[in-house]
């Protein structure tokens, strides 16, 4: 690339052998723990993964970084964006609390990486399951771990799976019939409807026409660059 600054020149080939994310100690991988939306060839969304699974097909070539510029899509491969990085962080370092985009690092021996917010894979063209998985961590979400009985937040240790009618008469496993409780509530309802233990749903349970962590996720700074490949289509995307 013409007009590198020459102390940036070396990076792309240690940055290959510095993200090795197995060797590199714990405490300097907390950036690894964000999340990263995952598109298709045909940029549609199709996942969402940690930056730790991020940088390993970033690593061995089979996605690119996708950054969001003010309403434009700029793509960036592996090394370019590792040597981008490094001016980012200057220029954050210099800015402070004024700079209008705040990253995500992961620092390695030699350098620091920014966490990309959006990657696009190379050769998947598969579009997602439009379906929203029924399972715990999607229960908790739509109900943003509130027991759905006195209505207050608990931490996810603190709460349960209730069916609303009860297994032993006849209650299934559905988005309409299970809701959080948290445990007193649980304990206190017992193998009863709510009627029948003269408690009320704080709102009727349905199935959410997006995915619930998606939605908890966009509602955080630094995950606004994914709605530009969200629209109503592409919300139900899969969580590894």
């Amino acid at each position: 690339m013409a007009g590198r600054p020459s102390q940036f020149r070396s990076i792309p080939q240690a940055a290959l052998a510095d993200i090795d994310v197995a060797s590199v100690p714990f405490h300097l991988l907390s950036g690894l723990d964000c999340k990263v939306l995952v598109l298709n060839k045909l940029y549609v969304a199709i996942r969402v993964v940690s930056a730790r699974r991020a940088f390993t097909m970033l690593c061995r070539g089979l996605a690119e970084v996708i950054h969001v510029d003010e309403g434009k899509f700029v793509n960036y491969d592996f090394e370019t964006w590792a040597e981008l990085s490094q001016l980012r962080k200057q220029m954050e370092a210099e800015e402070g609390a004024a700079s209008q985009e705040q990253h995500d690092w992961v620092r390695t021996v030699r350098f620091d990486v920014a966490v990309p917010r959006v990657i696009r894979l190379y050769g998947y063209d598969r579009l997602p399951a439009q379906v929203v998985k029924l399972n715990r961590r999607n229960l908790f979400a739509r109900d943003r771990n509130h027991c759905q009985y006195c209505g207050k937040h608990f931490s996810t240790c603190d709460l349960s799976i209730d069916h609303v009618r009860p297994r032993t008469q006849g209650g299934g496993d559905t988005w309409e019939n299970l809701v959080c409780a948290c445990i007193k509530c649980n304990a206190r309802k017992g193998g009863r409807t709510p009627s029948e233990a003269q408690m009320h749903l704080i709102k009727p349970p349905v199935k959410p026409k997006r995915n619930p962590l998606i939605a908890i996720r966009l509602g955080q700074a630094r995950y606004q660059s994914w709605k530009a490949f969200l629209d109503e289509a592409y919300w139900n995307v899969e969580l590894k």
